[in-house]
């Protein structure tokens, strides 16, 4: 197959949870940011905004939300936010009417915006020798996220992205085959026989992978985590909805 250094970069991705304590300079946390910001964004409209943890009150805040305490010690912690207050601000300025910033398809639209900006941070750090874990977790406790950062009504955290210089280097977790996840056309059910591979080729990665081993298959992974579910998790819609965002 044909491949180049950004295929090479896009394929050998790790989450890195581990960094050397070695901050990492403004001119590179800079970068990250243009990169961030040439990503693309629907209809040109640029719906999110990225927060930088600095304050280390804020960062072990972080860290009890999410669970990880490498939020609070080495590297830089971004919050992804999708963001509409800004164009509701533009659009009250030139007194024209904002409802639809509050519809599920400008909602979504935002939390594309700020998905997409975070992905090019990651690469862009990795491409840079960083490395980058993307934290979900601080949907643990959204409000308190909300409450922290003094986000206004029509922004909402999407995930946080811890990114440093690794103090690890993980084994490359095998993905689902391709058959499971593309497809041409319709969808297609899953096949038991491919999982059944896959399976097995979990169970001997968590075997063989040289920290953290267990016994564990990607199904018995799936039924388990869907079992799960932190206590604030399931205000998540409420919390969305106070912000303004899936009133219509």
């Amino acid at each position: 197959m044909p491949t180049n250094e950004t295929l090479h970069l896009l394929t050998h991705h790790r989450s890195i949870r581990h960094f050397k304590a070695q901050p990492i300079p403004e001119p590179l946390i800079k970068q990250l940011l243009k990169a961030a910001q040439r990503t693309s964004t629907s209809v040109f409209m640029q719906q999110y905004s990225i927060i930088s943890v600095t304050d280390p009150k804020l960062k072990k805040a972080f860290a009890e939300i999410t669970t990880y305490p490498f939020t609070q010690s080495n590297g830089h912690l971004f919050i992804m936010i999708a963001d509409q207050h800004r164009n509701e601000v533009i659009g009250t300025a030139a007194h024209a009417k904002t409802q639809l910033l509050h519809d599920a398809d400008r909602s979504l639209a935002a939390f594309d915006d700020a998905t997409l900006a975070g992905q090019s941070i990651v690469t862009a750090a990795e491409s840079l020798g960083l490395g980058a874990v993307i934290l979900g977790s601080i949907l643990n406790d959204a409000q308190r996220v909300i409450d922290l950062l003094q986000l206004p009504k029509l922004t909402f955290p999407v995930f946080g992205i811890a990114v440093g210089y690794p103090d690890e280097h993980p084994d490359l977790k095998p993905r689902l085959p391709l058959a499971s996840v593309h497809f041409e056309n319709t969808y297609q059910e899953p096949d038991p026989k491919i999982l059944d591979s896959y399976d097995q080729t979990i169970k001997t990665y968590y075997a063989q992978r040289n920290n953290h081993n267990r016994e564990e298959t990607f199904r018995h992974h799936i039924v388990h985590d869907m079992q799960l579910s932190p206590k604030k998790r399931s205000q998540i819609l409420t919390v969305l909805k106070n912000q303004g965002f899936f009133e219509n």
